[in-house]
């Protein structure tokens, strides 16, 4: 089947980039690096509310819907409310009787131009599966990991019967390679207790891959279960008992040759119920060190490895694990210097290539003072509140000598309650460039540092660049759609390339050229740099 270009050019023209060696590491973002948008994406077969870039509806409860490659030539992009019936590579787009079932499209770019390469469905696609909510790419973008976190089977491990739906929203994860210009599926996995059927109205299954992440080879994959139940704690303990409802899970799986086979089942060391353990996740380039958000849980401490107390519920927290040999371990379990109540750090989580660089996002933190560490956002100094709050901060973790630090906070140059700012964040390889969306920011400028100010275009949605040079942080861009919109929600996914020289964002309620397509969603690619 022949797949039709699918792209429109912005406002500006499409830049011929030089070619980038994948294995080469990024310089640091120079100050003054131009930011331009040199593409706009839409899928073969874009319909309104498919959500392109993003699923759900709820800015902390999407998944990260956007992927590309350590050089920037190829991009995947998800729409999990897309409806066709279609199964496998390239099939029949034009159908919609599989509501939600989900689709990827794999871009790539060549001289300058990108093109749809592939068209992509589950094996066994569903109604209201969810395909595409979450995907992943390896450095030559060769390597696709893609979530369906409502997926219905009851199957355990790799490849098993894929034809039930006996089992509501146990999740799935899917894994596809591409072999010249054609791609294959590669496996079906699922978590090895893939949990067990709601009572009544309660029909929330684990939701394993709610949250996918994928080393730079390929080669090792991590999956988040946030509904999982287990009570265990640490490293392999037992799954079976369901004592501690939505405390989450880890699933790290490995490949040999092209055999899949899960490798550990994580857990925090401080698991209890209702955490969300797995609402994140990052690997390093050589999958052995991996950072876990767990954004629903309660410790009141704003240090690294602070005591564990529960005393401030929802604050969040990070967890960083290192892998010896095959052996998984717990390192950090790390707190915000300026956490309160309901900040729920954890919406996202990323990671550097070498392991040494954690950000994560915290949607709800409230204070309203912009920058690079300002003041007036520390400990005390501002009124806790609920979740109206949502103006939303990252952290910045780096570490030295197997000791963890915190780097930076970093807020929005003009923060506002309920931008959303953090709720999704990328990383380039060197961690000196860092993404961060915020998809309820309300300004209508449109391109790069345009006026912040007005307000005039409710839930449009800004994206944030920021570079650290000799270990100081600072804003680089501040980031909007060429046709920003209110509602569009741009900002919603991203994906930052290794090099750090080409960026995509989602904007999953963008209504396409000319408005026609309601919630249709799309994607936008941006250079940075000459």
């Amino acid at each position: 089947m022949s797949i039709r270009s699918t792209l429109v050019t912005a406002a500006c023209a499409v830049v011929t980039m030089a070619a980038v060696q994948i294995n080469a590491r990024p310089q640091s973002i120079a100050a003054g690096a131009p930011v331009r948008q040199i593409a706009y994406l839409h899928g073969s077969n874009t319909e309104g509310s498919d959500h392109l870039g993003c699923g759900g509806s709820l800015p902390g409860h999407t998944g990260n819907a956007v992927a590309i490659s350590g050089d920037g030539t190829t991009i995947a992009v998800g729409a999990p409310h897309e409806s066709s019936a279609a199964r496998g590579i390239n099939g029949n787009q034009n159908d919609n009787s599989m509501y939600n079932a989900g689709a990827v499209y794999v871009f790539v770019r060549r001289d300058g131009a990108w093109t749809q390469q592939a068209y992509i469905k589950s094996s066994n696609a569903g109604r209201n599966d969810m395909f595409g909510l979450t995907v992943g790419l390896s450095r030559d973008g060769s390597t696709l990991v893609v979530a369906a976190p409502w997926e219905s089977s009851a199957a355990t491990g790799v490849n098993g019967r894929q034809d039930d739906d006996s089992l509501p929203q146990a999740g799935a994860v899917y894994v596809f390679t591409r072999a010249g210009e054609t791609w294959s599926q590669q496996a079906y996995i699922k978590a090895s207790n893939a949990g067990r059927k709601g009572q009544g109205d309660d029909i929330e299954g684990d939701q394993f891959g709610f949250s996918v992440a994928v080393s730079a080879d390929g080669n090792t994959i991590a999956a988040g279960a946030i509904s999982e139940d287990s009570g265990a704690k640490g490293l392999n303990g037992p799954q079976q008992d369901d004592a501690a409802l939505s405390a989450g899970a880890v699933y790290v799986f490995t490949r040999a040759g092209s055999t899949w086979s899960q490798q550990a089942y994580v857990k925090s060391a401080n698991n209890e119920a209702g955490d969300l353990f797995g609402y994140g996740v990052a690997l390093s380039e050589n999958g052995s060190s991996m950072a876990v958000a767990a954004y629903d849980e309660d410790g009141s401490g704003r240090a690294v490895n602070a005591p564990d107390d529960n005393g401030s519920s929802g604050t969040g927290a990070i967890y960083a694990f290192e892998r010896n040999g095959t052996t998984w371990r717990q390192t950090a379990y790390l707190k915000g210097s300026r956490s309160q109540r309901n900040d729920a750090l954890g919406y996202t989580v990323a990671i550097s290539a070498d392991g040494n660089t954690i950000a994560a996002g915290a949607g709800e933190e409230g204070c309203l003072n912009g920058g690079v560490n300002p003041s007036g956002c520390h400990l005390d100094s501002y009124p806790e509140r609920g979740i109206s709050g949502s103006a939303g901060a990252v952290y910045v973790w780096t570490k030295s000598a197997g000791a963890w630090k915190e780097d930076a906070f970093l807020k929005a140059s003009k923060p506002d309650l309920q931008d959303w700012f953090g709720v999704r964040l990328s990383i380039s390889d060197d961690g000196d460039a860092l993404l961060v969306g915020a998809s309820m920011e309300d300004s209508a400028a449109t391109g790069i540092n345009g006026r912040q100010e007005d307000d005039a275009a409710q839930d449009a949605g800004a994206a944030y660049l920021f570079a650290r040079n000799g270990g100081t942080w600072r804003q680089h861009a501040y980031i909007k759609a060429w046709n920003a919109e209110a509602f569009d929600e741009f900002g919603v996914s991203v994906a930052l390339s290794g090099n750090g020289r080409t960026m995509v964002v989602g904007a999953r309620t963008e209504a396409g050229p000319g408005n026609a397509l309601p919630e249709a969603g799309a994607g936008y690619v941006f250079a940075i740099g000459d």
